[in-house]
């Protein structure tokens, strides 16, 4: 009788808390998240920007993921498995390997080393993500990188985000080895990569904050940055990339209510020319037209 008495007081008793906590499943893959009609207005628009031929010779990549609602998320795609070299863009993969490290004690967020990651992302300064490359550990952020845990590069998807040279003149010391690349990035993962911060999925809640701190107020106004200029109450935490023909950049963007997450990479001398262009496109299929133009003369 008493051993039936502690199994009713123990089926009585509140779930423990790490159930719970599993809340991470409320949020689902990108790659099943595709809207059709989101699609549909993504390809219309790099149509009437007669970017067709880039995407069809693989030359352009784009994910834009409507995030407004966190939980229900709407993606649309091209070549987003398509790993193209992205510059600077993966300095983001240094910037995760750090606090993976801080997280697990081995380093420590003082003031030095904030300073050191904002410029490395902000400034996109070669010489802080090469000093925090190494203080993170080259092999330590490929595994980072590939671990179960992130699968921010896997080979059964096409890879990913990459670094596998310092950003500077010595040589690669471990390219991809799916493509050869020393930078490299998928839309879709660097997307991903957004999306698990944004979710507090990627790193405990007040340490996604600093990240995402460091990811705002651009020091560079090119590229998404320039093309989002002209629109009112805009706020954007990014990383772009350029080196001779291949220009990338990769956001958050707030504007009000909305919130999405672009990504673009392209192949072309024209690039840097594009990416502003697309940025608005992409823009407006997310925040109301009568809200995106306000101001705009």
């Amino acid at each position: 009788m008493r051993f039936i008495r502690m199994i009713i007081v123990l089926l009585l008793l509140p779930a423990p808390t790490h159930v719970v906590a599993a809340s991470s499943d409320a949020y689902p893959p990108l790659r099943q998240s595709v809207d059709p009609s989101l699609q549909h207005d993504v390809e219309k628009s790099i149509d009437a920007l007669a970017l067709r031929h880039a995407v069809d010779k693989k030359k352009l990549a784009l994910a834009l993921v409507d995030i407004t609602d966190k939980n229900k998320p709407r993606c649309a795609l091209l070549n987003g498995d398509e790993m193209l070299y992205a510059a600077s863009l993966p300095k983001i993969a240094i910037l995760l390997g750090a606090f993976v490290q801080i997280e697990q004690g081995k380093m420590r967020l003082t003031s030095e080393t904030k300073e050191s990651l904002t410029r490395m992302i902000r400034m996109s300064s070669n010489t802080e993500a090469t000093r925090m490359l190494n203080r993170v550990g080259k092999q330590k952020l490929i595994s980072i990188l590939k671990s179960d845990r992130f699968r921010l590069y896997d080979p059964a998807i096409n890879g990913g985000l990459w670094v596998g040279k310092e950003y500077g003149k010595s040589p690669a010391y471990q390219r991809d080895p799916l493509h050869n690349l020393s930078h490299g990035a998928t839309a879709l993962q660097t997307a991903r990569f957004y999306y698990l911060l944004e979710t507090n999925r990627m790193l405990p809640a007040d340490l996604s904050r600093q990240m995402k701190a460091m990811l705002g107020n651009p020091g560079i106004r090119h590229k998404f940055v320039k093309g989002l200029a002209k629109y009112p109450g805009v706020r954007i935490f990014r990383k772009s990339g350029s080196w001779r023909h291949w220009h990338a950049d990769s956001a958050i963007v707030e504007a009000g209510k909305y919130k999405y997450i672009a990504v673009a990479l392209a192949e072309h001398p024209k690039g840097s020319i594009w990416l502003p262009k697309i940025i608005q496109r992409l823009h407006e299929l997310i925040v109301p037209t009568a809200l995106a133009r306000a101001t705009v003369p």
